[in-house]
């Protein structure tokens, strides 16, 4: 229990608050996006294939392109949901393995390891800022905005109003298709830029990124008060559920529990 422990906690935990802070917005309204870890590895190939194969290529540009390919890839998602009013589960469980598939396709199933990415592309999400890594000021930066869509603009409002129920919505006249193809949206435009953070602070890109990470990233959300059956959820419950886990992550090892329980004792809480 170190101050320099508790702020590698804080660093380890930033991808997964991102992620389930749009996770709780896409729960919120009954949904769920179960693509959302095969969405991050396929942008995270993107990113560090950019990287490898053009080295002189500006790090705004990589990062700008691998949330353009999520926000495509949630698009996808949105409008199968929102505009075809299919089922989130169906829809997003199949998204997530023809997303996975696209890793295979794109890298023909080859890593890009740490001495092909530019040193600048590695560097990033570690350098420091005031002190904090970029990591922990983007999880911040997500926070502060995740918190004000939530609370304070119509969108974020009209996502609770859809949870708690969805006909009295329509009566209304809130515009759920728009609505749950921009939640979607979102989703994956932010796993676009967790997957480019993903590859550059490990320093390798390979087909199975984030394998079963979107179970990690809906528990955090269910740990934190987000409920199942929509309309009800908070950004300070999503955070505090994905902090919670990042701690349970980080203490088993340290008190040597080997990882087969360290499993089951994420499974049980």
């Amino acid at each position: 229990l170190s101050a320099d422990s508790l702020a590698n906690v804080v660093t380890d935990s930033t991808l997964l608050v991102m992620l389930a802070l749009t996770q709780m917005l896409v729960i919120v309204t009954r949904g769920v996006d179960l693509s959302v870890a095969s969405s991050l590895a396929l942008c995270g190939m993107v990113a560090a294939m950019l990287g490898a194969h053009y080295p002189g290529l500006p790090l705004a540009l990589i990062m700008l392109a691998a949330v353009a390919v999520g926000l495509g890839l949630g698009l996808v998602n949105g409008w199968l949901i929102g505009r075809l009013e299919l089922p989130p589960i169906v829809v997003t469980l199949g998204t997530m393995s023809v997303y996975r598939g696209a890793v295979f396709v794109l890298s023909g199933g080859a890593w890009v390891s740490a001495h092909q990415m530019p040193a600048h592309f590695i560097s990033f999400p570690l350098d420091r800022l005031l002190g904090l890594p970029h990591l922990v000021w983007i999880a911040a930066a997500a926070l502060a905005a995740m918190a004000w869509v939530a609370r304070s603009t119509r969108f974020g409002r009209d996502l609770y109003a859809i949870g708690n129920a969805p006909q009295c919505a329509g009566y209304i006249g809130i515009p759920t298709h728009k609505r749950l193809l921009w939640t979607y949206a979102l989703s994956g435009a932010v796993a676009g830029l967790c997957g480019y953070l993903w590859v550059a602070r490990y320093a390798v890109a390979y087909t199975e990124i984030a394998y079963g990470f979107e179970f990690t990233v809906i528990a955090a959300c269910v740990i934190g008060g987000v409920s199942i059956g929509g309309g009800v959820g908070t950004v300070p419950g999503a955070l505090l559920g994905a902090l919670f886990l990042g701690i349970v992550n980080t203490a088993l090892p340290v008190l040597q529990i080997t990882p087969f329980w360290q499993m089951a004792i994420s499974g049980a809480v």
